[in-house]
C-alpha cells in the first residue's frame, strides 16, 4: 500500500508494479510504453476495470388528463425506449515492474531520456510539447 498518492502499487497480470497511470488511453499508452522501455524499464499494461454505472433515474410522468377517446382521433403512440449511457472509453492502467519507479521524482530528477537524448521535460510528460527542450532548466526561465 502507498504511503500517498503520489507513489502507488497495485498487481497487474500477477506482477507487483509500481503504477505510473492509470485510464491512460491508448496513444497515452503507446507514448509512455516507448518512452519507459527505451529508459529500460520493464512496462506492464492492463485494461482498466469499468467505471461503475449507476441507473438512470426513472423519468416523472405526468398526470394526463381523462379525454373521452370517441372525440380524439388515435394517434399511434411509439414506446419510449430509456436512453443508454455511451459506452465508456477504452482505458488502461500503465505500470513498471521496479517499484522504487516514482514518476514525479522522475520528472524533475530529470533522470528520463528521449530517444533523442534530451532530458524528459514536464511539457513533454504531459504532451503537451512534441520535443523536450531542457536547455534551461524551468527554474531559470522566467520570462
Amino acid at each position: 500500500m502507498a504511503i500517498n498518492k503520489n507513489h502507488e502499487f497495485e498487481d497487474l497480470d500477477g506482477i507487483k508494479c509500481s503504477i505510473v497511470e492509470k485510464n491512460a488511453s491508448k496513444n497515452r499508452v503507446e507514448f509512455l510504453k516507448e518512452l519507459l522501455e527505451y529508459n529500460r524499464y520493464k512496462v506492464i499494461v492492463v485494461p482498466s476495470p469499468p467505471a461503475k454505472v449507476t441507473p438512470l433515474p426513472k423519468p416523472i410522468v405526468a398526470a394526463t388528463p381523462t379525454v373521452n377517446t370517441a372525440e380524439v382521433p388515435s394517434i399511434p403512440s411509439e414506446p419510449v425506449l430509456p436512453e443508454t449511457p455511451p459506452a465508456p472509453p477504452e482505458t488502461f492502467t500503465v505500470g513498471v515492474t521496479d517499484v522504487m519507479f516514482n514518476p514525479t521524482n522522475a520528472i524533475f530528477g530529470r533522470t528520463l531520456h528521449t530517444p533523442d537524448g534530451h532530458v524528459v521535460t514536464l511539457a513533454y510528460w504531459e504532451q503537451k510539447e512534441t520535443l523536450a527542450h531542457d536547455e534551461i532548466p524551468y527554474f531559470e526561465n522566467i520570462n
